[in-house]
């Protein structure tokens, strides 16, 4: 089973917790770097150290939730071999990991509801890079 580095700011705390119950039910191993409270804090803080577990290959994926996603996405995107995708929709989350072959999903918590959050999860986690024509494009991304 994977390893999922997850992390969050203050606005993506509950939703954090929902997830991380959800996928030890279903056998992953979670790598929790917070936050853990609901108290004000810097969505960097949590960004890169799920970014650095991913890019080092101590966790196979990664997930990070923050009131609009987009704080959480750009701070993980700052890592070199980090693909994070902001993701509001099943479609999205799917479109990310076959096409873009993303490797941490970002939760916009202030903007859709639990059992979404879930599902985009579930998605994210579960499905594959097609690879092809799409990994040219891929490996055109970073900056060298």
């Amino acid at each position: 089973m994977l390893t999922i580095a997850i992390g969050a700011d203050h606005a993506g705390v509950a939703y954090k917790q929902m997830i991380i119950e959800n996928l030890e039910k279903k056998g992953y191993t979670i790598q929790n770097f917070g936050a853990d409270s609901e108290e004000s804090v810097d969505y960097p803080d949590y960004s890169h150290p799920v970014a650095e577990a991913v890019e080092n290959k101590k966790a196979d994926l990664g997930i990070l939730i923050c009131g609009s996603g987009n704080g959480v996405a750009m701070a993980a995107n700052k890592h070199q071999n980090i693909r994070a995708a902001l993701c509001w929709k099943e479609d999205i989350a799917s479109l990310a990991r076959t096409h873009n072959d993303a490797n941490i999903v970002c939760i916009p918590a202030r903007h859709i509801d639990i059992e979404l959050a879930q599902k985009i999860t579930d998605i994210f986690l579960t499905t594959q890079f097609e690879g092809g024509r799409h990994a040219n494009r891929v490996n055109k991304i970073a900056c060298q």
